[in-house]
């Protein structure tokens, strides 16, 4: 049995797809599907045999221009990975339709998804509702329904293949104040005050980055914490997570590896998506005021003057949330 299984967005998106993906594991060889922005996180899932990387023209952003030799591209190489099924696992406002078809034109005999919308002959199998549930969850419904169950013993939460250790000694709090999308950012300053205030409370601070974010990572160390800004791969920064008491992040793709290997997240949740549903998957403590005016708007840039669902939280209040959860771990 080989099964595809296609999540085409982020690293942090991937990483809650891993479930399913043992799940699917369990019954033979996984191909997973995802775009370059998540293949960081798809080479540490337990299960993946083989990762296929593709920028999809309806799930990317920035989206890539769609061009006839594309697309006959990625039919010839989904024919070529020869699959048995196809598991296509989207975000609640994402159609699983178009790349469906495409599946149909690479010959894969049974595709499976849930979809709002009628999918004709599209969809093998379709999962009609949507829950409200956390999005690992969801993910592993949409499995279940292709015939593939967790191994026993595998509980289903996050997890990733053992990272390396990390070169800095314990205990130490990390915080990392970038997201890919702006709107789901603490703002700089604040994240900045809130390492003092965890330094004055005794803590070791990390501030972890990408490449791209090292004037951020040094303006919130500042004097206080140490900048690691760009100074990690994913698998690194997975280790780091690991041995850390806590980490204090925004809605991004660290807070879901956090989860994965266990530590307890400070979330500073925007509500521009559902909480309920994206929220980190383990212990966490939610900050950040779920009933704002930019809440379900799933806004890249804060549509409010002051970004007030998050800047109104206090640097206090990350203390005490960080106290509260020193020693929670799965």
């Amino acid at each position: 049995m080989r099964t595809l299984v296609a999540r085409l967005d982020n690293d942090g998106d991937v990483l809650l797809a891993g479930p399913a993906i043992r799940a699917a594991a369990h019954a033979g060889e996984v191909v997973l599907l995802c775009g370059h922005s998540g293949a960081q996180a798809a080479a540490l899932l337990p299960g993946v045999h083989r990762v296929v990387r593709w920028d999809c023209p309806w799930i990317a952003n920035p989206a890539p221009e769609v061009r006839t030799p594309d697309v006959e591209g990625i039919v010839a190489l989904l024919k070529g990975i020869r699959a048995d099924v196809a598991v296509i696992l989207t975000s609640f406002h994402q159609s699983p339709l178009p790349l469906a078809l495409l599946l149909k034109l690479a010959g894969v005999p049974k595709v499976v998804a849930r979809s709002t919308d009628y999918p004709g002959s599209l969809l093998d199998v379709r999962l009609r509702d949507d829950p409200d549930v956390p999005e690992a969850e969801r993910a592993l419904e949409v499995a279940r329904a292709a015939g593939f169950e967790l191994p026993p013993g595998d509980d289903g939460r996050l997890a990733i293949i053992p990272p390396p250790e990390p070169a800095e000694i314990g205990p130490y709090v990390v915080v990392h104040p970038g997201a890919s999308v702006p709107a789901r950012a603490w703002s700089p300053d604040r994240c900045a005050e809130a390492v003092t205030a965890l330094a004055e409370a005794r803590h070791r601070v990390l501030v972890t980055g990408g490449p791209n974010e090292t004037d951020l990572t040094r303006h919130v160390a500042g004097a206080d914490g140490v900048d690691l800004g760009g100074r990690t791969t994913f698998a690194e920064l997975a280790g780091l997570l690991a041995r850390a008491d806590a980490v204090v992040v925004g809605n991004t793709g660290p807070a879901h590896l956090a989860a994965a290997v266990g530590t307890p997240v400070v979330s500073l949740f925007s509500p521009v998506v559902p909480a309920r549903r994206w929220a980190p998957y383990g212990p966490h403590v939610l900050l950040g005021d779920q009933d704002a005016p930019c809440r379900g708007s799933r806004a890249r840039e804060c549509p409010v003057p002051g970004h007030p669902c998050l800047d109104r939280v206090t640097a206090d209040q990350v203390v005490t949330a960080v106290a509260d959860l020193v020693g929670v771990r799965t």
